[in-house]
């Protein structure tokens, strides 16, 4: 005579698997995204910073530094961030002996597998990287 209860425990070990699994699945897959647009922002800002301090005058050096941040962050996938670059100790202190360079990425990762027909403000997380680069004092002005 078979008790009825036999199998049951397999069948709810699956769905026990299943209920635990997927979330976790998702917060795995967002973490990766998001740690691929950190790294996308933080390369983005460092390689901006360096290309503007190359360049021969200021516009120059923007227009690089605006390519060169796009080229980083195309390279991981990611759009819609916005570059911002300003010269330190003052705005017009631009490549100057003893001066910086101050890069600021942010952009939003959406979050995996989320639709777009539920609004393009549904969630995301706000990743930014802020990268000083100095000029150097012993360098020649330009």
């Amino acid at each position: 005579m078979k008790n009825e209860a036999d199998g049951t425990a397999t069948i709810e070990f699956i769905w026990l698997s299943l209920l635990l699994l997927v979330p976790f699945l998702y917060v795995l897959v967002a973490v990766f995204d998001t740690q691929r647009a950190s790294y996308g922002v933080s390369t983005a800002s460092r390689s901006a910073a360096r290309a503007f301090l190359q360049a021969p005058d200021v516009a120059t050096g923007e227009r690089r530094a605006q390519l060169t941040a796009r080229i980083a962050m195309d390279d991981q996938g990611l759009s819609g961030a916005s570059v911002q670059i300003s010269c330190l100790p003052t705005p017009h202190d631009c490549l100057r002996p003893g001066s910086s360079v101050l890069v600021v990425v942010q952009t939003i990762q959406p979050l995996p597998l989320t639709p777009s027909s539920l609004g393009s403000q549904l969630g995301g997380i706000a990743v930014d990287s802020t990268h000083i680069e100095p000029y150097g004092t012993f360098r020649a002005e330009r």
